[in-house]
């Protein structure tokens, strides 16, 4: 009798014809998807390694830009306090030096503001013409075309001369609109004239009464102070002429107050801890794509993604030759950073600030006047820490043409994968074919079998009964 047949197996052969097709593709399968998946993910993490040190680097290379800047520096050697700033505010560049200064405001820097004659409206008609609005003798020309109100002709001296510093609006005074004129231009002789168009004309020496244009309240004037008991004058209430290294703003007539420069120690140490943290913060992403950890036990533990990858050692030689290189064509005796207690720890490439020897360099060494120098300019440390990694952040340098080769690479894998995938469904396909060609053979034959069997059975049980 035959043997029963389950389910899982051939129904002709009664073999188990699903396992032998599986076993026979996972042997063809397994040794190259084992190698795609492990190129894969090596690329992958390669990927995601070149990535985070962009990101690294363009993050160290926006702190750079704010540390080295000339025109908003950020290692001030001195700053400067005022007693009142509703008098007067202070700040001091890096040519300051030391001291206290009393400062007297006696009257504020104005600027002109001037006001057409009256109109019964905004929408009163101005003649076409050239409107010459003049000031400091430079005349401005806008150009009023036809059908112009006095609300258009505003539009068109705001659109025209909003640059240069001079507005225009409608008051109305209760009895008629004017248009008004001002400008940010302060100090004596700044007043404001319009001609060209009779009836905007404005005598920017003659003041407003009646139903006639001029000036308002008062002419423009320079401000008026005293510095240590000197009086001067200025065409602005910023003021940065009066004292070497001080920039004073006139907040307020008729105070006085109290100016102090002194040394910037915090101010100094922030920037300097701010640049250490810029350049720990690059060299720990390098470390932790490059250098491979140890574990508890002292063994090494799994490799990063840049393990030994020349591309990472030479950014972190890059960095670190820029950091020992002195400084040279300074203004003085400060030229590498070690002066100012940075020091590398040696274990981590990191830099560590010790405060009480950077405390010492200023209060006994007197460097904080030169702590700006040795970061800013063309030869500072930031601009040169910056060209250093120029090689590897420009559009066409080492980690764009590294992504690209990982890029290429990652298509490939998966056009392998691709071409993996259409085999082993062929090959599956086809040995499921010749494997169910099989069963349904040995099913014929074992049917075969079967009857011949029943047939001399029959014969067998005739011959007995004869």
């Amino acid at each position: 009798m035959a043997s029963p047949i389950l389910p899982a197996l051939g129904l002709g052969s009664g073999l188990d014809t699903a396992s032998i097709v599986k076993a026979l593709v996972d042997a063809e399968k397994t040794p190259k998807q084992n190698q795609l998946d492990r190129q894969t993910k090596a690329n992958t993490a390669s990927i995601s390694a070149i990535g985070s040190l962009k990101s690294a680097l363009t993050t160290f290379n926006t702190a750079l830009s704010k540390l080295g800047s000339t025109t908003t520096p950020q290692f001030i050697g001195y700053s400067a306090t005022s007693a009142d700033e509703k008098s007067v505010k202070a700040t001091a560049d890096s040519f300051a030096v030391g001291g206290t200064y009393s400062v007297k405001v006696n009257e504020l820097a104005t600027a002109s503001k001037v006001a057409s004659q009256r109109f019964a409206s905004n929408t009163d008609a101005i003649s076409e013409g050239t409107l010459e609005i003049t000031q400091n003798g430079t005349v401005y020309k806008v150009e009023i075309g036809e059908n112009a109100t006095l609300q258009s002709t505003r539009d068109s001296i705001n659109s025209a001369l909003n640059a240069k510093g001079i507005s225009a609006n409608i008051i109305n005074d209760g009895q008629g609109s004017r248009l008004v004129l001002t400008s940010t231009t302060t100090g004596l002789g700044s007043d404001i004239s319009v001609g060209g168009i009779p009836e905007l004309t404005i005598d920017g020496e003659t003041q407003m009464s009646g139903a006639g244009g001029g000036f308002i309240t008062a002419l423009a004037k320079d401000a008026k102070f005293e510095v240590d008991g000197m009086a001067l004058t200025s065409k602005s209430n910023k003021v940065d002429n009066a004292v070497s290294g001080l920039t004073l703003e006139l907040v307020a007539e008729n105070t006085s107050t109290t100016v102090t420069v002194a040394t910037n120690n915090d101010g100094l140490k922030k920037s300097v801890q701010s640049f250490v943290d810029a350049y720990n913060a690059l060299v720990t992403t390098i470390n932790g794509l490059s250098q491979t950890p140890k574990n508890a036990d002292g063994t090494l533990g799994t490799a990063p993604a840049l393990a030994g990858d020349s591309l990472a050692r030479g950014m972190l030689t890059a960095l670190r030759t820029e950091l020992t290189t002195a400084v040279s064509g300074g203004n003085g005796s400060l030229t590498v950073l070690s002066q100012l207690g940075i020091n590398t720890v040696q274990s981590t490439g990191l830099l560590e600030l010790d405060s009480t020897k950077f405390t010492a360099a200023l209060d006994t060494q007197k460097l904080g006047g030169q702590i700006q120098s040795l970061f800013s300019g063309d030869n500072g440390l930031s601009s040169r820490l910056t060209k250093a990694m120029e090689p590897y952040t420009q559009s066409d340098g080492l980690l764009a043409d590294r992504s690209k080769i990982l890029e290429s690479t990652k298509k490939n894998l998966s056009n392998q994968q691709s071409s993996l995938d259409a085999r082993i469904t062929a090959m599956t396909a086809s040995l499921t074919k010749k494997y169910n060609t099989m069963d349904t053979l040995v099913g014929q034959l074992n049917a075969q079998r079967d009857n011949i069997t029943s047939i001399f059975s029959a014969m067998a049980a005739q011959q007995k009964n004869s």
